[in-house]
């Protein structure tokens, strides 16, 4: 035989070796892998043993979330999911589950097909949210429905209607949430909006798993092998807010039948003592199975009850913005405190004052006056000492002062969805007026806080706090300890010199406490508050009502905002319901019990 064929015979038989090498090695790993899942590990054939074993998800309760004094905001209370695995479903008695569960045979037929199309094999919900009555009644039967089971769930309680808005709410998970994070299955449940989403991860705790046996008439008998298999929950952390509940009650009390918000802070912290957003609605009709058709509901109220005015509505900040101009125009040396302008009242030009009063005006008198012609003025030479010839340098140095305060931006905290507002920028007006079109008169509209300036609540409550910290805030949020564990904000320290905040508070002082201060009929007795009103232009109606104020005057521990739409005077509305607040947050209760009724039982809408 040549050399030549013997050579591809030798390569050939190699060839079969390595193959059959190749053959041996894969069938010992396929037979090691059956005898470890059939001998060594029971795990395998308890999941393929569906007929007489169940693995049940454990799912743990939601941390609580509780007010700053440990009183439940929001707890929870037990609820039942039917589940079903429609493989096993057999010798259904259709009429009667449909009569337990108050639905009808289309409903059946829908969620079955449902059902089926998750999977076959592996449980799904049927009927979610079963209350403690329906249960009741069901577990007696549930040996005649094979194929279902029951698994427990904890659904949210609220204790008291209030908050809704900054609490939020949980529903079901959609596909793209799962899709995002694996520890999602059909039918769990997800934090949708306010704290309930932003602290998720907190809240949910970890889920566990237990294997329960099941007989022939699918009732428990027990756990498997004594839980050797099972994993336990964790349940999700508590969360305790800087809300006090006794200022939230109150705060919504006088808010009702009316459309606006208030706001009130620490000035130290930035904690959030009470937000309102009215008109309201109460947190518990979402939750359950009446979630759906009362969210449709409230979406369809015209008075829209879900839109967050207190983060997401902004307005014209009105006369309350003359602070910030003033800050400004000392802090650039425009202005000093005893700079002087002239004012003739209703005849002033190109802005009209709303009234008569002396004339000239030094500062501290123009802000408890609450002087336009003299916050024109402060505005006008702001920008005409900083432009050195150029608009856009100036305005330019005006904004950076006023974002440092706290505006045009969504503060970084634990409340989501803010509206940023709008501190509009030089690009804006070159846009609109052209680059060499506009000046200090075009805008003059921005000296009082009108024009294209928008403000949230949110935003006018900081600003009060910045003023009470005389130059520095911490982000406005609502989460103070999470388990026990204090939260951390960072500090945020304006552009504006701490010693002219002297001077601005001076003419707050007296706008609460002077003889002609606008708001000077709801000072509060044996403390002293600074304030300012504003009553803000509303082209879709009657004049919006402001107010901001901080009180005590020396160690302020309040700061707080109101607006009340379409009512009018700041000094009307705004004043008096910031002024039971700050009574009942500084001295724990509220005596002007006449005032309190009548601004709760105002009907503004």
């Amino acid at each position: 035989m040549p050399v030549t064929q013997l050579s591809q015979q030798r390569k050939f038989a190699q060839r079969r070796y390595v193959l059959s090498g190749i053959v041996v090695v894969v069938a010992a790993i396929y037979l090691l892998k059956i005898f470890f899942m059939q001998v060594v590990s029971d795990k395998y054939k308890i999941l393929s043993d569906s007929n007489v074993r169940r693995v049940v998800t454990i799912y743990p309760a939601r941390g609580l979330i509780l007010d700053r004094k440990g009183r439940k905001l929001v707890a929870n209370e037990e609820a039942y999911d039917l589940m079903v695995i429609p493989r096993q479903v057999q010798n259904l008695d259709t009429a009667e589950l449909c009569r337990l569960l108050d639905i009808d045979r289309k409903t059946f037929e829908a969620r079955m097909k449902k059902a089926k199309d998750f999977s076959r094999y592996k449980a799904s919900p049927f009927v979610e949210q079963i209350d403690k009555e329906t249960y009741g009644f069901l577990q007696e039967k549930m040996y005649k429905f094979q194929g279902f089971y029951v698994q427990n769930r904890t659904l949210r309680k609220y204790p008291f209607p209030v908050a809704a808005h900054t609490l939020g709410y949980v529903g079901e998970v959609n596909p793209g949430e799962i899709a995002a994070d694996p520890y999602y299955k059909m039918g769990d449940y997800i934090g949708k909006s306010g704290l309930e989403k932003f602290y998720e991860t907190q809240l949910r705790g970890v889920k566990g798993e237990k294997i329960v046996l099941v007989d022939v008439f699918n009732r428990e008998k027990g756990s498997f092998e004594n839980g050797k298999y099972d994993k336990p929950q964790k349940p999700g952390l508590d969360l305790e807010t800087s809300i006090d509940l006794d200022l939230q009650l109150l705060g919504e009390k006088l808010m009702q039948n009316k459309r606006g918000s208030i706001v009130a802070l620490e000035p130290a912290t930035g904690e959030i003592l009470a937000i309102v957003s009215s008109p309201a609605y109460d947190p518990n009709l979402l939750v359950g199975r009446v979630r759906g058709a009362n969210f449709n509901k409230l979406s369809r109220d015209p008075l829209k009850p879900l839109f967050n005015r207190a983060i997401q509505a902004t307005y014209s900040p009105g006369s309350t913005f003359k602070l910030i101009n003033a800050l400004v125009g000392l802090q650039t040396s425009a202005i000093t405190r005893d700079s002087r302008f002239s004012c003739q009242g209703k005849g002033s030009v190109p802005i009209a004052c709303s009234h008569s009063h002396y004339s000239p005006l030094e500062l501290i008198g123009a802000i408890e006056q609450s002087c336009n012609p003299y916050f024109w003025g402060v505005f006008r030479t702001t920008l005409q000492k900083t432009s050195e010839g150029d608009i856009h340098k100036g305005y330019n140095i005006w904004r950076n002062h006023v974002m440092s305060l706290g505006f045009g931006q969504a503060f970084e905290s634990d409340i989501p969805n803010q509206a940023k507002g709008n501190i509009p920028s030089s690009n804006y007006y070159d846009r609109y007026f052209g680059p060499k079109g506009w000046n200090s008169l075009t805008i003059r509209s921005l000296s009082i806080g009108q024009g294209e300036i928008l403000v949230t609540p949110l935003q006018l409550a900081n600003q009060a706090a910045v003023i009470a910290n005389r130059g520095y805030y911490f982000p406005p949020h609502v989460v103070r300890k999470i388990n026990g564990v204090p939260t951390k904000w960072p500090r945020k320290q304006s552009s504006i010199d701490p010693r002219h905040f002297e001077t601005i508070i001076e003419g707050m002082y007296e706008v609460f406490q002077g003889a002609s201060g606008t708001a000077r009929w709801y000072r509060l007795e044996n403390i002293e508050a600074c304030g300012k009103t504003g009553t803000v232009q509303n082209p879709h109606g009657k004049d919006h009502s402001l107010f901001i104020a901080f009180a005590p005057a020396q160690k302020p521990t309040i700061a707080i905002a109101v607006v009340v739409e379409n009512a009018g005077f700041g000094a009307t509305w705004a004043v008096p319901i910031a002024s039971l607040m700050m009574e009942q947050y500084l001295t724990g209760e509220v005596k002007r019990t006449e005032l309190l009724e009548k601004m709760s039982n105002a009907n503004l809408l």
